[in-house]
């Protein structure tokens, strides 16, 4: 903990945060509440908003096994999101492209793109990538 006794997030709080900011409804993020409730509607281990809580900004960093496979099915995720960092970096990348497409004139670009040569999605790709930098937007 530091000084102001906050305590500092661990990649397991940094991966349910992501996952709460990554998957949601349109209208916003998913509340403790609803995850919990949803997670034993389906029959999964007793968890409370409290509890998601608390995983989610580091103040607890041990949940059994069955809560971890429960939050990964709530949020669409197979398990290994919690547990292989191969399998992170790759969901991790998903989600981004998840939260891009949530983007309503980039999802209108990506449905417009479809069927293009390769010619011309590579042109198109060169165009963007020059407008990042001109933007000064990171290579991500």
């Amino acid at each position: 903990m530091t000084a102001d006794t906050t305590p500092s997030p661990t990649p397991l709080a940094d991966k349910i945060d992501r996952l709460f900011q990554a998957v949601r409804p349109a209208k916003g993020e998913y509340t403790y509440e609803q995850v919990a409730r949803a997670i034993e509607e389906k029959g999964g281990p007793t968890i409370s908003a409290s509890y998601l809580w608390q995983l989610r900004k580091g103040l607890r960093d041990n949940p059994t096994k069955k809560h971890l496979e429960a939050l990964a099915d709530f949020f669409g995720v197979p398990p290994a999101y919690f547990f292989d960092d191969a399998a992170t970096a790759r969901i991790d990348a998903e989600l981004d492209l998840l939260a891009a497409l949530r983007d309503t004139p980039v999802r209108h670009m990506a449905l417009r793109a479809s069927g293009l040569s390769d010619q011309t999605l590579k042109a198109i790709a060169d165009m963007i990538e020059r407008a990042r930098q001109l933007e000064g937007l990171d290579d991500d």
